[in-house]
């Protein structure tokens, strides 16, 4: 089957910015990663000389502009998320699996694709509460350096505090949420004892290694834009990080069904896709 023109530029788009910066976006999910495109010209109409706005007009201003380039890359960067989102995940998290991670005298976690960070702090939370932060390690990232910053800084929009405060206690939280943060102006500021244990650094699951001998891993509304070439390659990453009889959270969109490492998993919970190694 023949592509389309637009297909075509898409295709080069990205293998110029492969070639020119790293990032590999080629195995993106083409619906997912033509969305982002045509948004970020919807957004910047006064680059590209056409009433069309042809895709392909971009690569040389992508090649020559490391700052364009770097305003693209936030609009390839899922960054939705919220503190305890889905709190019944974080229910079975917090009944059926901290209870066996604390058989280990110290633990590691992945957030692989933390984005802004909530998910990280929410996870700092319950293992407070559940009297194993102190023994544990949490290695949050993603490939979006803005959104790493963000993450570092644990500050949110105080108007955000009471949906916050929602999930928290849905998700079987023990204390009052405002305990875990102070405000200050219109700001939400994550208490900094939540993030001494916590290292963020960039990681780009399209191209970069494995983390070793994880005891979890927490990669959720990542995978679904990738296709499955690079679904398999992250599985396989996942495989290789994880300790025996660790842990996956996928979460409730995505599965490892299908992918060339399923033999080496149970399921763990169904709904919430936590698969534990064998």
């Amino acid at each position: 089957m023949r592509k389309t023109i637009e297909n075509i530029e898409i295709d080069l788009l990205l293998d110029a910015i492969f070639q020119r910066y790293g990032y590999d976006f080629r195995d993106y999910a083409k619906a997912s990663i033509k969305r982002r495109i045509l948004s970020f010209l919807a957004m910047n109409t006064g680059l590209i000389n056409s009433k069309r706005g042809n895709i392909s007009q971009l690569i040389p201003l992508i090649l020559y502009d490391e700052k364009l380039f770097q305003q693209l890359l936030n609009y390839f960067s899922v960054t939705v998320t919220e503190i305890f989102r889905d709190p019944e995940m974080f229910k079975v998290l917090r009944t059926k699996v901290i209870p066996y991670l604390k058989t280990f005298p110290h633990v590691k976690i992945w957030h692989a694709g933390c984005s802004s960070g909530e998910e990280v702090y929410s996870m700092a939370i319950l293992l407070k509460e559940e009297g194993l932060y102190d023994r544990t390690t949490i290695y949050a990232t993603d490939f979006n350096d803005e959104a790493l910053e963000d993450a570092k800084r644990g500050i949110y929009k105080l108007d955000t505090g009471k949906s916050f405060t929602k999930n928290y206690q849905k998700s079987g939280g023990k204390n009052s949420f405002a305990d875990y943060y102070y405000a200050k102006y219109d700001a939400m500021i994550i208490d900094k004892s939540l993030r001494k244990n916590v290292t963020f650094s960039n990681h780009n699951l399209a191209l970069d290694g494995s983390f070793g001998e994880m005891h979890l891993i927490i990669c959720r509304n990542v995978l679904i834009y990738f296709n499955k070439t690079l679904q398999n390659r992250i599985f396989n990453l996942f495989n290789e990080s994880l300790c025996d009889n660790g842990f996956i959270a996928l979460g409730s969109k995505e599965s490892i069904r299908f992918a060339d490492v399923e033999k080496n998993f149970s399921v763990f919970d169904e709904k919430w896709k936590i698969y534990q190694k064998k």
